[in-house]
């Protein structure tokens, strides 16, 4: 008999207590992310969200669901964001954020495409397009901090706690 899967309700490991530099470093990250960058606060939720609903990581989705509504955000804006294609409801600038998002996201076959890629820079500076990378950079991480580690039950969770808005 196999052993049970431990549930996730509670964290595998309370990485965050473990590795509070690094951590630190990380929550550090997001605050020029979210502070000192061009990006639109709109753009780095969607995005983020985006990511998070691509790894399946549940709670990130709803943090990022979360920051989407004290924004404003109408219910179909956030409801359609992954089937974004089959919408009207986002810019030129967001709908190549989001195609960026989903090749930073699903980089599998060891690049991002050029067509992707060169739709982006119609649309963002160097700087913005490094930003934004570093932003699908950091949601991936922790995206995938939670998922394999688990979140904290009944608490916010240190892997995403710093991708709120400032």
């Amino acid at each position: 008999m196999e052993p049970e899967e431990k549930s996730h309700k509670d964290p595998r490991l309370r990485y965050a207590h473990l590795i509070p530099d690094g951590m630190a470093k990380m929550h550090t990250l997001e605050h020029y992310l979210n502070t000192a960058t061009s990006l639109e606060p709109v753009l780095l939720e969607l995005v983020r969200l985006r990511a998070s609903q691509m790894n399946g990581c549940e709670y990130c989705i709803t943090l990022h669901t979360a920051e989407l509504k004290k924004h404003n955000e109408s219910p179909a804006r956030i409801d359609s964001v992954a089937d974004w294609r089959n919408s009207d409801a986002y810019t030129h600038r967001e709908r190549a954020a989001l195609a960026w998002a989903e090749a930073v996201t699903n980089i599998q076959d060891g690049h991002a495409p050029d067509a992707v890629y060169n739709e982006l820079r119609a649309h963002f500076t160097d700087v913005e397009t490094a930003n934004l990378t570093l932003v699908l950079t950091t949601i991936n991480a922790w995206n995938r901090l939670a998922i394999a580690m688990g979140s904290y039950s009944g608490n916010r969770s240190p892997a995403c706690v710093t991708v709120e808005s400032a």
